[in-house]
């Protein structure tokens, strides 16, 4: 797939200097701040800049996803493809997602009928630069799921992609790259986030079959496109036990990766292991479902014990030490004062975003495009300003103006897992108090029966 002089001089989207500087803090505040760890798995299967590449990926997590993929091109603007009720949420929403390339797209269950209508001037706006060797990223289940599984796709990105060949006479081959998204928690400040592609397809083998049976290509296409997305991701279609297996994959998980010889905490390898754990689950559910229901109906339980008892899994399993559980209360009292200082502003930053998600929408997953976008676009530049006027005013110190702007990102993680820290001690310290208890024994040995059913798997 090297890139011709052809497709080099098609090529029109290099983006320009503004962008490019704009992307570079989009990117820090994304990959440094948001998230504590991003991957890019297989960048080398994504086609060279001018190749004209339709990516397709799943989608779950709304801006956080097409967010990955953007900072994974570093030299290139793609322009994405998503559902046109995002870019109603609010004004700022709207100018912040097409500033990034995101153009709407409008859908009959959701816009309604006479809304269709505005997909033929985004559609061959997005076929022109598709076709002129551009990058285009789609979401092919018309809308984000609320969990870790593979919805129904949409025909419309195989639609564009035809289309776009047709218009040029068949004489520009096109690939799809299929691609997932996978987090390690979707709500989690300072967690893990990877992006992976898989290997793509040509749809120039199928031109021919297009131009006399077009709906028979695109089911062809679109089944090995499916196909590599499912391969890639962590696909659990047993919704009916999805709560029990998610918790089963988040506690137990851990300790299935490591008797694996897999390191827990590498996201990519975490995902492979995630993805062998829950097919055993779907073996054990084929072969034997009472004992599968039995190991779903002590995860539940399990969950709701944790839960009413206001502990973590983890202290069921670790069994933590009172001194230790104080130890770190004691070090985090002693850091105290510095936690004090960095809740200016991290606190707001944080809870303005999540408040006004709260007024405007009713959807969870929107929780991380508020938190991220609010705070790309508007809090962090305006209460840099505000931190900065008053730190200097102050201590009539221009550079300890600047130095306090400068720690507002470390403020903010150190803020973050200060919260976290206290908070898992105070659960272990729950569970010490619990354990002896009715409720606690009880809750030990649904704990223990339920992980020696999972160790025979």
């Amino acid at each position: 797939m090297k890139q011709t002089e052809e497709q080099m001089e098609k090529n029109s989207g290099k983006p320009g200097i503004i962008y490019r500087m704009f992307k570079v803090y989009l990117r820090l505040i994304h990959d440094k701040v948001y998230y504590k760890k991003t991957y890019s798995i297989n960048p080398e299967n994504i086609p060279a800049d001018g190749i004209p590449t339709l990516v397709v990926s799943n989608h779950q997590n709304c801006l956080n996803d097409p967010l990955g993929v953007l900072f994974t091109f570093r030299d290139r603007k793609p322009n994405f493809i998503t559902r046109a009720d995002v870019f109603a949420l609010h004004p700022i929403a709207n100018k912040f997602l097409r500033a990034i390339g995101l153009l709407p797209a409008f859908r009959l269950d959701y816009e309604g009928e006479g809304a269709l209508g505005k997909n033929d001037e985004t559609f061959k706006i997005t076929e022109r630069e598709l076709v002129n060797g551009r990058t285009i990223v789609m979401y092919p289940e018309a809308g984000h799921q609320d969990k870790r599984w593979l919805g129904t796709f949409s025909m419309g990105y195989l639609k564009l992609a035809f289309e776009a060949a047709e218009m040029d006479n068949f004489n520009t081959e096109i690939f799809i790259l299929p691609s997932c998204n996978h987090y390690r928690n979707y709500f989690e400040i300072q967690g893990q986030f990877m992006v992976k592609f898989g290997t793509p397809i040509s749809l120039k083998p199928f031109y021919e079959l297009y131009k006399t049976k077009p709906r028979t290509a695109k089911r062809q296409v679109n089944t090995l496109v499916r196909e590599q997305i499912n391969s890639l991701m962590l696909n659990i279609e047993d919704l009916e036990n999805y709560d029990a297996i998610d918790y089963i994959r988040t506690t137990y998980g851990k300790e299935y990766a490591t008797q694996k010889g897999i390191d827990a905490d590498y996201l990519p390898s975490r995902l492979v292991s995630d993805k062998e754990l829950c097919a055993k689950l779907e073996e054990l559910k084929e072969s034997d479902p009472a004992s599968a229901e039995e190991i779903y109906t002590l995860a539940r339980e399990e969950q709701k014990g944790v839960k009413e008892l206001g502990t973590r899994s983890e202290s069921l399993e670790k069994k933590p030490q009172g001194i230790m559980a104080a130890l770190k209360l004691v070090l985090a009292f002693m850091f105290v004062e510095l936690y004090i200082f960095s809740l200016w502003p991290s606190l707001l930053l944080y809870a303005i975003p999540k408040f006004v998600h709260k007024k405007v929408s009713t959807d969870i997953m929107f929780q991380g495009t508020f938190i991220y976008a609010f705070n790309a676009l508007l809090l962090i530049p305006l209460f840099s300003l505000i931190v900065f006027l008053v730190t200097y005013f102050g201590t009539d110190s221009f550079w300890m103006g600047l130095a306090h702007v400068v720690l507002i990102p470390l403020l903010c993680i150190f803020a973050w897992n200060y919260t976290k820290c206290v908070g898992n001690a105070v659960r272990d310290l729950r569970w010490l108090r619990h354990k002896d208890t009715g409720k606690g024994q009880e809750l030990q040995r649904r704990h223990n029966e339920l992980w020696n059913k999972l160790r025979n798997l």
